[in-house]
């Protein structure tokens, strides 16, 4: 990240989200403000306890199916940053987590970290399931199967001692 993102997250993002917080209070009053935003955080706790398992079921039968979750595991990483955001007191915050709780808005933000990474690992496609990856190593088969491209588990790897098998 550059440091102009830095800021923009943990300076101006809070101002911001104070000044929304004390806007919403001079309208509907400071109580009623504060019950607001605990009903938002229950809520929210709520949505991501019910994502999370249909999440975990839907794992559960990619790798039942001798598949790797790739999908599965963003969607995990994206629905945990909801419960961050969630947890963070005010309004932006929460909006921006409960979007990311449902389905439709989470494929959009799912398609474009799937992008990021797919760009950043170069040629190959371990990330999603190719036949090789840039720097070799360890990389997913077609099916999720996981081939040693290192020659590690044979003990020939040029750069570590043999593997004694007995």
């Amino acid at each position: 990240m550059t440091l102009l993102a830095l800021v923009l997250l943990f300076v101006v993002g809070p101002i911001v989200e104070l000044y929304v917080i004390i806007q919403v209070a001079h309208v509907i009053g400071a109580w009623d403000t504060i019950a607001l935003l605990l009903i938002e955080s229950a809520l929210g706790a709520w949505l991501m306890k019910r994502q999370g398992r249909v999440l975990l079921r839907r794992i559960q039968a990619q790798l039942e199916a001798s598949q790797l979750p790739t999908k599965e595991l963003v969607d995990g990483g994206l629905i945990l940053l909801a419960g961050a955001l969630m947890v963070a007191p005010g309004f932006l915050t929460d909006i921006l987590g409960f979007l990311l709780l449902l389905p439709p808005t989470r494929a959009i933000a799912r398609r474009a970290v799937m992008h990021h990474f797919t760009g950043r690992l170069g040629t190959g496609y371990s990330f999603l399931g190719g036949a090789a990856g840039p720097m070799g190593g360890f990389v997913f088969g077609g099916r999720g199967d996981v081939v040693d491209t290192t020659g590690r588990e044979q003990g020939n790897h040029p750069q570590l001692p043999p593997v004694d098998h007995r």
